[in-house]
């Protein structure tokens, strides 16, 4: 089972290898803009990573996998679970900064109205 979702994320890092970062923004509109910009990387980097085992909806639950719909964790707990992992799934401090964490934490709160 590990295996699986070991190949998975290798899968998931070979596809993603080569994608560029996210535009900055300035000016009086830069905060809604910036906050936009924080909900696209998150789901860009959800497309990336999460899908595989959480679906593209949130609630594949491939592998074990928790669904995102239904969830009621905290902003800060699903950042401690993408940073560190749970269960079978692999924590990714390594292959992300904060800041991409906290924006694909944020893009998970999206996915109660998914569908």
């Amino acid at each position: 089972m590990k295996q699986l979702l070991l190949i998975a994320v290798i899968a998931s890092l070979i596809i993603a290898c080569g994608n560029a970062g996210a535009d900055q923004n300035s000016g009086a509109g830069a905060s809604a803009t910036a906050a936009a910009g924080v909900t696209d990387e998150g789901k860009k980097i959800y497309k990336q990573y999460c899908v595989t085992c959480h679906g593209l909806y949130g609630d594949m639950g491939a592998t074990g996998a928790f669904n995102l719909q239904e969830t009621e964790l905290t902003l800060e707990e699903r950042i401690t679970v993408i940073t560190h992992g749970r269960n079978t799934m692999t924590g990714f401090s390594t292959l992300l900064t904060e800041d991409k964490i906290k924006a694909v934490a944020q893009y998970t709160f999206e996915l109660k109205n998914a569908k």
